[in-house]
């Protein structure tokens, strides 16, 4: 088996994103890692049954 590219990317540059709290991401920056903070929230703030009746109406793709 030919581990050539696995090790090619643990040789590269960390890049990450983070899509949880901005101070996770900030802390990653002080240590030199590059870092896209994603703003995200769940549909329908995270309420099952409201993503529920959006599925059903069609507003979940």
């Amino acid at each position: 088996m030919n581990c050539d590219k696995i090790l090619s990317l643990f040789r590269s540059e960390l890049i990450t994103v983070n899509v949880g709290p901005k101070l996770f991401a900030e802390a990653l920056e002080k240590q030199g890692y590059q870092t896209v903070q994603v703003d995200w929230k769940p549909v329908a703030g995270g309420d099952r049954e409201m993503q529920e009746i959006l599925a059903v109406l069609g507003g979940l793709d």
